[in-house]
């Protein structure tokens, strides 16, 4: 879709439901028919408001993707049952190309080149475990603190220049005094003060000590954002955002960063993966257990026994 439906209100869980049901159905080895029931089937009967990432955020931020994915899982076994679905979920009358009409729909999108371009090899991984808009100000945020080496008692003023969209809906004034973990990763400011202040952004920067650091909340007063057009012009082939930060002593430094770490144009090296992987998972599983899980997964594609794959991951 062009814009995407993102940017007119929906959240992108809205079109998991329609992609989960065929990766399900894959794996429950669908005919034809039964693959079109399924998408009829969870296509028609989950759609995800853009509120959930809007203003003030809950668990539910966390909880969309997941609950479109099961969707999907549930339509094919339902459809594997012979339970039936709309066929013509997408281009039928009220249909989702006819029901969000404030949208251009390119179908052909989708089947140029199908079968010898892979839409997979342009996904990104997330190198900061915040918005995905947010990563090309953290860059650059952190490229001036570490060029300049200035430290958050150095800072007099950060202007953060970023897309219309990033502006809107990640520096509304609850992301200026965020009170909860899904506010505050989704909280353009939080996250750059967190940046400045601490030299990078990890898990635990959204630990409830975190949320009331004074030099976290220091920052958070000096941090304006604005936004850009000559940015939005770029958008989405291009991610720019540019970072300057005014120091007590009047000197202003400025980073300007297209592909934030771990886009495709600017690959996290299988040691950062590692490393993401290890900050997220402790606490969680032991140090025994990582090990055995990033074995595992490195030779996934020898894995004949996906239960026993997963069993690998349920928690200690």
């Amino acid at each position: 879709a062009d814009p995407g439906v993102r940017e007119v209100g929906w959240h992108h869980a809205t079109l998991t439901q329609f992609v989960s049901p065929l990766v399900a159905g894959r794996m429950y080895d669908l005919d034809l028919d039964q693959m079109v029931a399924a998408v009829g089937i969870s296509g028609s009967s989950h759609f995800t408001l853009g509120g959930v990432v809007a203003g003030h955020l809950t668990n539910m931020k966390n909880t969309a993707d997941p609950l479109a994915s099961q969707a999907g899982v549930i339509a094919a076994m339902m459809a594997r049952e012979g339970y039936g679905g709309p066929v013509e979920v997408l281009e039928g009358k009220e249909g989702l190309f006819e029901v969000l009409s404030n949208v251009t729909w390119r179908p052909d999108w989708l089947l140029k080149n199908l079968g010898k371009e892979f839409m997979i090899t342009q996904c990104g991984y997330k190198a900061f475990p915040t918005e995905a808009l947010t990563h090309q100000p953290i860059s650059a945020a952190l490229q001036v603190c570490r060029e300049n080496n200035i430290a958050a008692e150095d800072v007099a003023q950060i202007l953060v220049e970023t897309t219309t969209r990033g502006a809107d809906i990640l520096s509304d004034p609850s992301k200026f005094a965020p009170k909860t973990k899904e506010t505050a990763d989704h909280s353009l400011p939080y996250v750059i003060a967190a940046a400045v202040a601490d030299g990078n952004v990890l898990p635990d920067s959204f630990s409830d000590e975190k949320l009331v650091d004074p030099r976290i909340w220091d920052l958070l007063a000096k941090i304006k954002v604005k936004a850009d057009p000559e940015i939005d012009a770029l958008f989405p082939a291009v991610k720019r955002a540019r970072v300057s930060i005014t120091t007590v002593e009047g000197i202003t430094h400025t980073a300007q960063v297209d592909y934030a770490k771990g886009s495709p144009q600017n690959p996290m090296s299988d040691e950062e993966i590692i490393a993401k992987f290890r900050a997220n998972a402790d606490g969680v599983v032991s140090k025994k257990r990582q090990d055995e899980i990033i074995a595992a997964t490195w030779s996934f594609e020898q894995i004949d026994d996906l239960g026993e794959y997963m069993r690998t991951l349920v928690r200690d």
